[in-house]
């Protein structure tokens, strides 16, 4: 017999907690109640630990890394109701991964008091396609330039869709003093639960595991590059209701580092 709780929204507002997603936080005011989700899978039980379906649980794999170079994460309000994203996965590997919630109207303290430490030399990550920031484009050799400075590098990471992103860009003048560094790369995307508009944009982890190769945190890119390649497997085989039985090459990589660790 199905259970008419799951579609009162009532009850369902009476379970969820309050979350700050749920006002503005320009005003205070709330926000309209969001249309109850009913995509494929909202229904499947999932682990509260790594959010993957229990199928395939993703947190035997958990590893960590070191890095020399952050990753900030700016990320846009719908991006955190997204069982698909792939932000907090570099969350999980690097410890020291900031993640800040995007709002056009009220920017986040603490990441603009961030901004403003010396001792952070912050990149806005972002396509040199439009000729109006050209004078703020910079090459991967500008990380190195940093760490020879003494100071630490940061991808400022834009989360979520390529019109989000661009918004986001367009939208918040305080990283209008950042230099700009474009993502070069002739890797194609391996991102299976989502359909990209070309197999040249990479997810958000995709972006910040090759940026971290680039900048010479390898070590860590392969870490990331691994817990990537173990989410997208578990998930893409969840989604058929299948179990893996046998650990994958980047699975079996991950629990060797855990049991060095």
């Amino acid at each position: 017999m199905q259970d008419d709780r799951y579609h009162d929204p009532e009850t369902r507002q009476a379970r969820a907690p309050e979350t700050e997603l749920d006002r503005d936080p320009a005003t205070g005011h709330p926000r309209p109640p969001r249309r109850e989700f009913k995509a494929r899978g909202s229904f499947v039980e999932r682990c509260p630990g790594c959010h993957l379906p229990m199928l395939n649980c993703l947190c035997p794999y958990a590893a960590t890394a070191d890095s020399e170079a952050r990753v900030w994460l700016l990320t846009h309000p719908m991006e955190h109701h997204k069982p698909t994203n792939t932000g907090r996965l570099i969350h999980d590997v690097l410890p020291d991964t900031e993640v800040f919630t995007w709002y056009r109207t009220a920017p986040d303290e603490r990441l603009l008091s961030l901004l403003a430490d010396e001792r952070f030399a912050p990149f806005v990550v972002f396509p040199d396609d439009q000729p109006d920031y050209a004078e703020r484009v910079v090459g991967i050799d500008a990380v190195a330039e940093a760490k020879a400075a003494g100071r630490i590098p940061v991808y400022l990471l834009l989360d979520g869709t390529w019109r989000q992103a661009r918004r986001i860009f367009r939208k918040s003048p305080y990283l209008d003093a950042l230099p700009v560094l474009p993502l070069r790369t002739e890797r194609l995307t391996r991102y299976r639960l989502r359909k990209p508009a070309s197999a040249a944009h990479l997810c958000t982890a995709e972006v910040a595991a090759e940026l971290l190769r680039q900048g010479g945190d390898a070590e860590a890119a392969g870490v990331l590059d691994d817990y990537f390649d173990a989410f997208n497997d578990s998930y893409a085989a969840s989604r058929r209701f299948e179990k893996i039985e046998a650990p994958t090459a980047a699975m079996r990589r991950l629990l060797a580092r855990k049991a060095i660790d």
